[in-house]
């Protein structure tokens, strides 16, 4: 359980950074309400950050289990493993979202990044724990 935990903050941490560093990008992209600084609105809204944790206690302890039911171990094995979820899992629903709502398709690039980034962080924990 602790190596889900940690695989978990890992890959919450790895999204802090990501967006943080293409929040103004993305903000744009996505048609997020600002305020008059540039601010998200929601930007002291704990719901979003509670639920994107939680989030991440899923997928980490999914993969945990899908590791061991494969008999995926080491860090080489699970960072390949997790980068596969990411690639071949996860982005083509986001990538579905974004097409089908007419979104910009900069969030393909943005958002599919995060969840190939974020299942590839998570998988190399979970390999070397």
């Amino acid at each position: 359980m602790l190596e889900v935990i940690v695989a978990a903050i890992a890959g919450y941490a790895f999204g802090a950074v990501w967006y943080m560093a293409l929040s103004k990008q993305w903000v744009v992209a996505a048609g997020i309400q600002t305020d008059d600084a540039g601010k998200p609105q929601n930007a002291s809204d704990p719901k979003p950050y509670i639920v994107a944790f939680v989030g991440a206690l899923f997928v980490a302890g999914m993969m945990r289990h899908m590791f061991s039911m494969a008999g995926i171990d080491g860090a080489g094995k699970s960072l390949i493993a997790g980068l596969g979820l990411g690639l071949f899992v996860v982005a083509p629903w986001m990538i579905n979202n974004v097409m089908f709502s007419d979104r910009s398709k900069s969030l393909i690039w943005m958002d599919g990044g995060y969840a190939v980034g974020g299942c590839t962080i998570i998988g190399l924990v979970l390999g070397v724990m």
